[in-house]
């Protein structure tokens, strides 16, 4: 199969789709992940209004987009943090509602059974001529954030009491069992983005979160190896343990320096693109991803979904960004063989 490469639309939600639609298509993308914010993608809408779905899916072919997952992941966010402020900037009014964090935990966690509702009833409407490169992908995605209650004690003085870190996961898996069966009940998958301030932001913790979900079969992971490299960890090992847990890829890349900075893993407090920080995120292909590591191992893990640039650059302009993104992947993107690299021997052999 060939796979396709799409535009993460979270970071460009001050367009519209359909702007923004024209512009994916001129840069060279066969479709868009859809944000659940700005105009892109609406979960109560798409529940209650008769052709909604439909005409989204008006805009992007009227552009000949697909689009093969549906993002969440600000809603996710609230279902397990400690919700103080922040939050009300992220998530939609009915959501917040009065910003008490109980119900607004419980808000989140039924807007994320919705997200997975309102995801079937937008794939089963896909236009006809989609459904094989749908089928081909071989799953229905919902990517997003869980959030986490024990984020901020990550590097947490005074020393934590015993339990607590083991009532953060416990404390995860109440709250998102519920959700992911509904995920089964509509056969939509979860596909967690392992990120800094989530339940999982390495190797380790991710085990932990599927201990705590009791490896539900519908939670695996966004793997975005921007949030790996600059902390030190193997993202190429994460592909290989969590090989059949990989429901979808974002394309970000990372810089860091092997010297000391004034700002190293923690950030200093810094805004992105502050010549002080040792390490930031770069157009794909500007950074230290070994993207080409990356393909080989998806080759190898059978992963059939896309590759989803999140374009994040604080010194670029993000249109020549985002073009120049998608030519980078492009030429990342090979077939597998179908046949051992030496298999002509044998024939010279047999004729």
């Amino acid at each position: 199969m060939t796979r396709p490469l799409t535009l993460f639309t979270g970071q460009w939600a001050d367009l519209s789709l359909e702007v923004l639609a024209e512009k994916a298509r001129g840069f060279g993308y066969d479709g868009l992940e859809l944000a659940s914010w700005g105009d892109h993608f609406d979960v109560r809408r798409a529940l209650v209004e008769d052709d909604y779905v439909a005409g989204k899916w008006r805009q992007l072919r009227a552009q000949g987009l697909g689009c093969f997952a549906i993002s969440n992941h600000l809603v996710g966010q609230a279902v397990c943090d400690r919700i103080d402020e922040r939050h009300r900037a992220i998530l939609p009014e009915r959501v917040w509602g009065e910003g008490n964090p109980v119900e607004v935990n419980r808000r989140a966690a039924e807007e994320m059974k919705d997200t997975a509702r309102a995801a079937r009833r937008f794939f089963d409407a896909a236009p006809e001529e989609l459904r094989p490169a749908l089928e081909a992908v071989g799953r229905t995605v919902v990517t997003g954030f869980t959030g986490s209650s024990i984020w901020p004690w990550v590097y947490a003085f005074p020393p934590l009491r015993p339990g607590q870190i083991e009532g953060g996961f416990a404390d995860f898996g109440r709250r998102w069992r519920p959700i992911l069966d509904v995920f089964d009940q509509e056969d939509v998958d979860f596909a967690l983005e392992v990120h800094p301030t989530e339940i999982a932001f390495d190797i380790a913790s991710a085990r932990r979160a599927l201990e705590a979900v009791d490896h539900h079969p519908r939670f695996g992971f966004n793997f975005d190896p921007s949030h790996f490299g600059y902390q030190n960890v193997d993202y190429l090992r994460f592909l290989d343990l969590f090989a059949d847990r990989i429901f979808h890829v974002h394309v970000k890349d990372v810089w860091w320096d092997d010297r000391p900075a004034e700002a190293g893993v923690f950030g200093g407090h810094l805004e992105f693109g502050d010549g002080r920080r040792g390490w930031d995120f770069r157009s794909p292909g500007r950074g230290r991803i070994d993207f080409e590591g990356i393909h080989r191992r998806l080759l190898l893990a059978d992963y059939r979904g896309p590759l989803s640039v999140e374009w994040e650059d604080a010194l670029m302009e993000r249109e020549h960004g985002a073009a120049e993104a998608c030519a980078f992947v492009r030429r990342l993107l090979h077939p597998p063989s179908a046949r051992a690299f030496d298999a002509a021997f044998e024939e010279r052999e047999r004729r």
